[in-house]
Protein backbone atom coordinates (compact mmCIF):
# COMPACT_ATOMS: atom_id res chain seq x y z
CA UNK A 1 0.00 0.00 0.00
CA UNK A 2 1.33 3.62 -0.88
CA UNK A 3 2.47 5.30 2.14
CA UNK A 4 0.53 8.44 3.26
CA UNK A 5 3.18 10.68 4.26
CA UNK A 6 6.17 12.27 4.18
CA UNK A 7 8.66 14.76 7.10
CA UNK A 8 9.92 18.14 5.84
CA UNK A 9 12.57 19.42 7.96
CA UNK A 10 13.81 22.80 7.81
CA UNK A 11 17.19 23.69 9.38
CA UNK A 12 18.19 27.02 10.43
CA UNK A 13 20.96 28.73 11.85
CA UNK A 14 18.35 29.21 15.20
CA UNK A 15 15.63 27.18 15.21
CA UNK A 16 15.34 23.95 13.28
CA UNK A 17 11.38 22.72 12.39
CA UNK A 18 9.77 19.48 10.76
CA UNK A 19 6.14 18.35 10.56
CA UNK A 20 4.88 15.39 9.11
CA UNK A 21 2.51 16.09 5.76
CA UNK A 22 -0.05 14.30 3.80
CA UNK A 23 -0.06 14.20 -0.15
CA UNK A 24 -2.14 17.21 0.10
CA UNK A 25 0.33 19.61 1.37
CA UNK A 26 -1.34 19.69 5.15
CA UNK A 27 0.96 19.27 8.16
CA UNK A 28 -0.44 16.89 10.21
CA UNK A 29 1.83 17.50 12.98
CA UNK A 30 5.04 19.44 13.64
CA UNK A 31 7.72 19.91 16.59
CA UNK A 32 11.11 22.05 16.57
CA UNK A 33 14.06 21.92 18.16
CA UNK A 34 17.13 24.88 18.55
CA UNK A 35 19.83 24.47 16.31
CA UNK A 36 22.07 26.65 18.18
CA UNK A 37 21.82 24.87 21.14
CA UNK A 38 24.05 21.97 19.86
CA UNK A 39 27.73 22.62 19.14
CA UNK A 40 28.11 18.87 18.43
CA UNK A 41 26.73 17.68 14.99
CA UNK A 42 26.10 14.03 16.80
CA UNK A 43 24.10 14.82 19.51
CA UNK A 44 22.29 17.55 17.48
CA UNK A 45 21.35 14.77 15.20
CA UNK A 46 20.16 12.18 18.10
CA UNK A 47 17.77 15.03 19.54
CA UNK A 48 15.99 16.05 16.08
CA UNK A 49 16.17 12.36 15.78
CA UNK A 50 14.33 12.04 18.59
CA UNK A 51 11.89 14.85 18.25
CA UNK A 52 10.89 13.21 14.45
CA UNK A 53 10.47 9.88 15.90
CA UNK A 54 7.80 11.44 18.29
CA UNK A 55 5.70 12.38 15.71
CA UNK A 56 6.36 9.46 13.48
CA UNK A 57 4.23 7.41 16.49
CA UNK A 58 1.63 9.29 16.24
CA UNK A 59 0.92 8.66 12.67
CA UNK A 60 1.23 4.28 13.05
CA UNK A 61 5.35 4.30 13.13
CA UNK A 62 7.74 4.56 9.87
CA UNK A 63 6.16 2.12 7.96
CA UNK A 64 3.60 4.97 7.32
CA UNK A 65 6.90 7.66 5.82
CA UNK A 66 7.38 7.59 2.24
CA UNK A 67 10.78 9.47 3.26
CA UNK A 68 12.24 12.68 4.62
CA UNK A 69 13.43 15.78 3.08
CA UNK A 70 16.00 18.00 4.48
CA UNK A 71 16.09 22.01 3.52
CA UNK A 72 19.42 23.46 4.71
CA UNK A 73 21.97 26.51 3.96
CA UNK A 74 24.56 25.06 1.69
CA UNK A 75 22.79 21.33 1.22
CA UNK A 76 23.92 19.44 -1.23
CA UNK A 77 21.50 17.52 -3.03
CA UNK A 78 24.43 14.31 -4.50
CA UNK A 79 26.04 14.04 -1.55
CA UNK A 80 23.26 14.19 1.17
CA UNK A 81 25.78 16.60 2.98
CA UNK A 82 25.70 19.76 4.39
CA UNK A 83 29.43 21.71 3.29
CA UNK A 84 30.69 24.73 5.17
CA UNK A 85 27.65 26.57 6.21
CA UNK A 86 28.67 30.05 7.45
CA UNK A 87 25.30 30.10 9.68
CA UNK A 88 25.50 26.97 11.85
CA UNK A 89 27.15 25.84 14.64
CA UNK A 90 29.12 23.01 12.44
CA UNK A 91 32.16 23.42 10.05
CA UNK A 92 33.44 21.32 7.46
CA UNK A 93 31.18 18.92 5.41
CA UNK A 94 28.07 16.71 7.81
CA UNK A 95 26.61 13.95 5.79
CA UNK A 96 23.33 14.65 7.62
CA UNK A 97 21.42 12.84 5.49
CA UNK A 98 23.15 9.67 6.06
CA UNK A 99 23.80 9.99 9.81
CA UNK A 100 19.52 11.02 10.16
CA UNK A 101 18.39 7.99 7.76
CA UNK A 102 20.84 5.70 10.11
CA UNK A 103 18.92 6.66 13.13
CA UNK A 104 15.55 6.68 11.72
CA UNK A 105 15.77 3.73 9.51
CA UNK A 106 13.52 5.69 6.53
CA UNK A 107 15.64 7.03 3.40
CA UNK A 108 16.91 11.11 3.66
CA UNK A 109 17.02 13.43 0.55
CA UNK A 110 18.39 16.72 1.75
CA UNK A 111 18.91 19.80 -0.46
CA UNK A 112 19.69 24.11 0.59
CA UNK A 113 16.75 26.04 1.68
CA UNK A 114 15.68 27.72 -1.86
CA UNK A 115 15.45 24.72 -3.70
CA UNK A 116 13.36 23.65 -1.15
CA UNK A 117 11.05 25.99 -1.22
CA UNK A 118 10.92 25.32 -5.11
CA UNK A 119 10.10 22.07 -5.12
CA UNK A 120 7.42 23.50 -2.76
CA UNK A 121 5.52 25.73 -4.86
CA UNK A 122 5.91 23.00 -7.69
CA UNK A 123 4.18 20.44 -5.84
CA UNK A 124 1.77 22.55 -3.57
CA UNK A 125 1.62 26.18 -4.25
CA UNK A 126 2.27 28.43 -7.27
CA UNK A 127 4.07 26.50 -9.18
CA UNK A 128 1.69 23.99 -9.97
CA UNK A 129 1.63 22.79 -13.35
CA UNK A 130 5.00 24.32 -14.41
CA UNK A 131 7.82 22.93 -15.67
CA UNK A 132 9.97 26.37 -15.70
CA UNK A 133 9.99 28.70 -13.37
CA UNK A 134 12.34 30.71 -10.65
CA UNK A 135 12.08 30.81 -7.48
CA UNK A 136 13.71 33.58 -5.46
CA UNK A 137 13.65 33.59 -1.59
CA UNK A 138 14.28 37.39 -0.59
CA UNK A 139 15.07 37.30 3.50
CA UNK A 140 18.39 37.40 5.51
CA UNK A 141 19.91 36.44 2.19
CA UNK A 142 18.57 36.25 -1.73
CA UNK A 143 18.32 32.48 -2.35
CA UNK A 144 16.84 31.02 -5.44
CA UNK A 145 15.63 27.57 -6.87
CA UNK A 146 15.54 27.37 -10.66
CA UNK A 147 13.22 24.24 -12.25
CA UNK A 148 13.70 23.73 -16.21
CA UNK A 149 11.94 21.34 -17.84
CA UNK A 150 10.13 20.17 -14.64
CA UNK A 151 13.53 19.35 -13.11
CA UNK A 152 15.71 21.02 -10.28
CA UNK A 153 18.89 22.94 -12.03
CA UNK A 154 21.80 21.19 -9.37
CA UNK A 155 24.49 21.66 -12.22
CA UNK A 156 27.71 18.92 -12.12
CA UNK A 157 28.19 19.53 -8.18
CA UNK A 158 25.13 20.24 -6.72
CA UNK A 159 26.00 24.08 -5.74
CA UNK A 160 23.90 25.31 -9.31
CA UNK A 161 21.36 28.28 -8.89
CA UNK A 162 23.08 30.59 -6.81
CA UNK A 163 21.54 33.86 -7.97
CA UNK A 164 21.77 36.15 -4.76
CA UNK A 165 25.40 35.92 -5.60
CA UNK A 166 25.63 37.28 -9.38
CA UNK A 167 27.35 40.64 -9.51
CA UNK A 168 24.50 43.16 -10.02
CA UNK A 169 27.24 45.99 -9.09
CA UNK A 170 31.15 45.58 -9.92
CA UNK A 171 33.41 46.51 -6.80
CA UNK A 172 29.96 47.19 -5.03
CA UNK A 173 29.20 46.16 -1.24
CA UNK A 174 31.26 43.49 0.89
CA UNK A 175 29.04 40.32 0.79
CA UNK A 176 29.59 37.60 2.80
CA UNK A 177 30.41 35.40 0.50
CA UNK A 178 33.70 37.23 0.49
CA UNK A 179 32.96 38.88 -2.78
CA UNK A 180 31.99 42.33 -3.73
CA UNK A 181 28.63 43.64 -5.44
CA UNK A 182 26.38 40.79 -4.92
CA UNK A 183 22.48 40.99 -5.48
CA UNK A 184 22.29 39.66 -1.94
CA UNK A 185 24.03 42.48 -0.86
CA UNK A 186 21.49 44.99 -1.77
CA UNK A 187 18.57 42.75 -2.69
CA UNK A 188 17.96 40.97 0.91
CA UNK A 189 16.01 42.36 4.06
CA UNK A 190 19.44 43.03 5.24
CA UNK A 191 20.45 44.49 1.77
CA UNK A 192 17.26 46.90 2.43
CA UNK A 193 18.81 48.12 5.45
CA UNK A 194 22.29 49.00 4.76
CA UNK A 195 20.92 50.75 1.94
CA UNK A 196 18.57 53.01 4.27
CA UNK A 197 22.10 53.57 6.15
CA UNK A 198 23.91 54.64 3.22
CA UNK A 199 21.16 56.71 2.32
CA UNK A 200 20.90 58.70 5.86
CA UNK A 201 24.43 59.04 5.75
CA UNK A 202 25.01 60.38 1.65
CA UNK A 203 21.90 63.02 2.02
CA UNK A 204 20.95 65.96 3.71
CA UNK A 205 16.69 65.33 2.93
CA UNK A 206 14.53 64.63 6.07
CA UNK A 207 13.21 61.29 6.50
CA UNK A 208 11.31 59.23 9.67
CA UNK A 209 14.09 57.28 9.55
CA UNK A 210 16.88 59.74 11.25
CA UNK A 211 14.68 58.86 14.60
CA UNK A 212 16.19 55.62 14.81
CA UNK A 213 19.62 54.73 16.06
CA UNK A 214 21.16 53.74 12.04
CA UNK A 215 23.04 50.29 13.08
CA UNK A 216 19.08 49.29 14.25
CA UNK A 217 17.45 49.88 11.57
CA UNK A 218 15.76 47.03 10.25
CA UNK A 219 13.84 46.61 6.17
CA UNK A 220 10.33 46.56 8.27
CA UNK A 221 11.30 49.74 9.75
CA UNK A 222 11.73 51.13 6.29
CA UNK A 223 8.51 49.95 4.95
CA UNK A 224 6.74 51.53 8.06
CA UNK A 225 7.96 54.86 7.09
CA UNK A 226 7.29 54.06 3.35
CA UNK A 227 3.70 53.12 4.65
CA UNK A 228 4.12 56.20 6.29
CA UNK A 229 4.64 58.16 3.12
CA UNK A 230 8.20 59.01 3.82
CA UNK A 231 10.13 59.77 0.49
CA UNK A 232 13.45 58.84 1.01
CA UNK A 233 12.14 54.87 2.46
CA UNK A 234 10.25 54.89 -0.98
CA UNK A 235 13.27 55.72 -2.93
CA UNK A 236 15.25 52.86 -0.92
CA UNK A 237 12.30 50.32 -2.34
CA UNK A 238 12.77 51.51 -5.82
CA UNK A 239 16.16 51.20 -5.94
CA UNK A 240 15.74 47.17 -4.29
CA UNK A 241 13.13 46.62 -6.72
CA UNK A 242 15.42 48.17 -9.33
CA UNK A 243 18.25 45.76 -8.72
CA UNK A 244 16.01 42.92 -8.36
CA UNK A 245 14.35 43.63 -11.49
CA UNK A 246 17.68 43.98 -13.61
CA UNK A 247 19.24 40.72 -12.40
CA UNK A 248 15.83 39.11 -13.19
CA UNK A 249 15.68 40.42 -16.36
CA UNK A 250 19.68 38.51 -17.10
CA UNK A 251 17.93 35.40 -15.33
CA UNK A 252 15.29 35.44 -17.86
CA UNK A 253 17.76 35.13 -20.69
CA UNK A 254 19.47 32.07 -19.86
CA UNK A 255 16.23 29.92 -18.57
CA UNK A 256 13.06 31.11 -19.92
CA UNK A 257 10.70 30.83 -17.41
CA UNK A 258 7.26 31.18 -17.21
CA UNK A 259 7.15 32.79 -14.09
CA UNK A 260 9.37 33.94 -11.42
CA UNK A 261 7.86 33.98 -7.74
CA UNK A 262 9.01 35.33 -4.72
CA UNK A 263 8.94 34.36 -1.56
CA UNK A 264 9.88 35.55 1.91
CA UNK A 265 9.57 38.33 4.46
CA UNK A 266 10.72 41.59 2.38
CA UNK A 267 7.77 40.31 0.11
CA UNK A 268 5.33 41.90 2.67
CA UNK A 269 6.19 45.34 1.13
CA UNK A 270 3.68 44.19 -1.57
CA UNK A 271 3.33 46.96 -4.24
CA UNK A 272 6.19 48.84 -2.36
CA UNK A 273 8.44 45.90 -4.07
CA UNK A 274 6.63 44.51 -6.45
CA UNK A 275 5.78 47.37 -8.90
CA UNK A 276 9.47 48.55 -9.46
CA UNK A 277 10.68 44.71 -9.80
CA UNK A 278 8.25 44.02 -12.79
CA UNK A 279 9.21 47.99 -14.25
CA UNK A 280 12.84 47.48 -14.32
CA UNK A 281 12.18 43.85 -15.11
CA UNK A 282 10.44 44.55 -18.27
CA UNK A 283 12.42 47.66 -19.05
CA UNK A 284 15.94 45.74 -18.88
CA UNK A 285 14.03 42.71 -20.86
CA UNK A 286 15.40 40.88 -24.21
CA UNK A 287 12.46 41.93 -26.70
CA UNK A 288 12.08 38.35 -27.01
CA UNK A 289 10.94 37.97 -23.59
CA UNK A 290 9.50 41.25 -22.62
CA UNK A 291 5.57 40.65 -21.30
CA UNK A 292 5.91 36.85 -21.13
CA UNK A 293 7.33 36.32 -17.64
CA UNK A 294 4.65 35.94 -14.52
CA UNK A 295 5.78 37.58 -11.25
CA UNK A 296 3.95 35.97 -8.83
CA UNK A 297 4.21 35.85 -4.87
CA UNK A 298 4.46 32.36 -3.32
CA UNK A 299 1.18 30.76 -2.54
CA UNK A 300 2.69 28.95 0.51
CA UNK A 301 2.09 30.13 3.76
CA UNK A 302 5.09 31.67 5.17
CA UNK A 303 5.12 29.29 8.45
CA UNK A 304 4.38 26.20 6.96
CA UNK A 305 6.54 26.82 3.10
CA UNK A 306 9.94 25.64 5.13
CA UNK A 307 8.56 22.34 5.78
CA UNK A 308 6.50 21.70 3.11
CA UNK A 309 8.74 22.39 0.88
CA UNK A 310 11.83 20.32 2.51
CA UNK A 311 8.74 17.68 2.95
CA UNK A 312 8.03 17.72 -0.62
CA UNK A 313 11.55 16.37 -1.49
CA UNK A 314 10.41 13.65 0.75
CA UNK A 315 8.51 11.87 -1.79
CA UNK A 316 10.96 11.57 -3.91
CA UNK A 317 13.54 10.31 -2.38
CA UNK A 318 16.57 8.19 -2.99
CA UNK A 319 19.12 6.22 -0.64
CA UNK A 320 22.67 7.64 -0.42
Amino acid sequence: MEKPYAIGIDIGGTNTVFGIVDKRGHIINQGSIKTSAYKEINEYVANLATGVQEIIDQVGGSENIKGIGVGAPNGNYFTGCIEFAPNLPWKGVIPLAQMLSDKLSIPVALTNDANAAAIGEMTYGAARGMKDFIVITLGTGVGSGIVVNGQLVYGHDGFAGELGHTTIRRGGRLCGCGRKGCLETYSSATGVARSAREFLETRKDPSLLRNLKPEDITSKDVFDAAMEGDEMAKEIFEFTGQLLGESFADFVAFSSPEAIILFGGLTKAGKLIFDPIRKHMEENMLNIFRNKVKLLMSELKESDAAVLGASALGWEVKDY
